[in-house]
């Protein structure tokens, strides 16, 4: 897979109706039935999106989520319907140069409104209830848990899914009944904890721990409920290599710190977006990159 030199920062696909620009994915309806995802090279952090882009980053988040949800085959009902430009309808190939491999098209899913975050790992949010409370959305843990220690099994807590430029808010599993119903939440909770499971023990077998992750499902016209969205990317999970692991501090990880940590050194106001130095994008990439290297097996070259 090659990794372009230059960054998409909002993809232009004038025959089809935009539906939505995300902080990093534009949507695009195909048909009644098909909705297309771009997976652009914007940036976000805090919340808000960056001015310049990393050039690449839109590729390789598509790509590892292409390839969970191949992994994944028929073990747990998803949406993406094909990634291949070529296997697409007659209205999207005019933009494939914008598109290859970095869109998705996807079957239309009625989205519920709870995210599925399962948590393997006491990390972000979650520790720092866990030292307020000793609790993680109302579920009470062990006493003497150290940051970033591995659970005593993975933990479903799910948050609502707020609108953008707003944050999402953690809730306790009971208020997701609440929101979803009892069936609907009950199967949510038991697909996000087996995938999670299952993708945990593909990631430790090269070299990766996944801290926690973030789901989102949807219900098809049949009323059963199908993973959606983008799965198993740095940009919804937090993947650490497992030999640098050492509970008790923050860890070294495969997603956007380096941007964070950047913006934390010049008292960034989380409100005006910024551009980023070519280091910060840099290493940015770098991180991204290595992650889909070692979760595929295959290898991300810059053109040229």
């Amino acid at each position: 897979m090659k990794v372009p030199d230059t960054a998409l920062l909002e993809s232009d696909c004038p025959d089809l109706n935009l539906l939505a620009r995300g902080k990093v994915r534009d949507v695009y309806e195909v048909d009644e039935e098909h909705l297309l995802f771009v997976a652009t090279d914007r940036i976000s952090a805090f919340d808000v999106v960056m001015t310049n882009g990393i050039p690449g980053k839109g590729i390789l988040l598509t790509q590892i989520s292409r390839f969970w949800f191949e992994w994944l085959g028929d073990a747990i009902p998803h949406h993406l319907v094909t990634s291949e430009v070529s296997e697409m309808p007659a209205n999207v190939q005019p933009y494939r140069d914008q598109l290859e491999g970095r869109s998705m098209l996807v079957r239309r899913l009625t989205i519920l409104p709870v995210e599925a975050i399962v948590r393997g790992y006491l990390a972000g949010s979650g520790w720092v209830s866990y030292q307020k409370e000793g609790t993680v959305c109302d579920i009470p843990l062990p006493g003497g848990l150290k940051q970033c220690e591995k659970l005593p099994a993975p933990l479903y807590t799910p948050s609502t899914k707020a609108a953008f430029g707003s944050h999402d808010m953690n809730i306790p599993p009971s208020e997701a009944v609440r929101i979803l119903g009892e069936e609907h939440a009950s199967k949510v909770e038991e697909l996000a904890v087996d995938l999670y499971q299952r993708a945990s023990d593909y990631a430790a077998e090269r070299g990766i721990l996944l801290a926690d992750t973030k789901f989102e499902f949807g219900t098809n016209e049949a009323g059963e409920v199908v993973l959606g969205d983008e799965i198993l990317t740095p940009d919804s999970s937090r993947f650490w290599p497992a030999d640098e692991y050492e509970p008790g501090r923050d860890q070294a990880s495969f997603d956007k710190q380096f941007v964070r940590n950047y913006l934390l050194s010049i008292n960034f106001d989380k409100e005006t977006p910024v551009e980023l130095p070519e280091d910060v994008m840099e290493g940015t990439l770098r991180k991204y990159r290595e992650a889909y290297e070692r979760l595929t097996g295959n290898p991300a070259v810059r053109n040229g």
